[in-house]
């Protein structure tokens, strides 16, 4: 494994770990989703700059794109949440409740 996949497998799974073990405040997940897209976004790059081929170019700025629409999202669910319950905690929100 060269070292350069080794730092994006790293940075992925670090991203990951942080959404998996670190839940309590919602501003802290959506860093660590933005985190694992932009490592993917990065691996995905170099990909296609080492295949050399055109065909696979469109698919970096695609997966750019799907990405901020889901930090848009993302911010969009943090302010209604922090307006209607009071703060970003995953633990006041329950899922029942209108």
């Amino acid at each position: 494994m060269t070292p350069t996949h080794f730092a994006l497998s790293t940075t992925f799974l670090l991203g990951l770990t942080g959404l998996t073990f670190h839940r309590t405040h919602l501003l802290s997940a959506l860093l660590c989703l933005e985190g694992m897209m932009l490592s993917l976004f990065i691996a995905l790059s170099l990909w296609t700059l080492q295949l050399g081929s055109m065909n696979f170019s469109a698919s970096p700025m695609l997966l750019l794109t799907f990405s901020a629409c889901e930090a848009s999202a993302g911010l969009a669910l943090l302010v209604a949440t922090a307006r209607t319950h009071g703060s970003d905690r995953l633990q006041n929100l329950n899922l029942l409740q209108c």
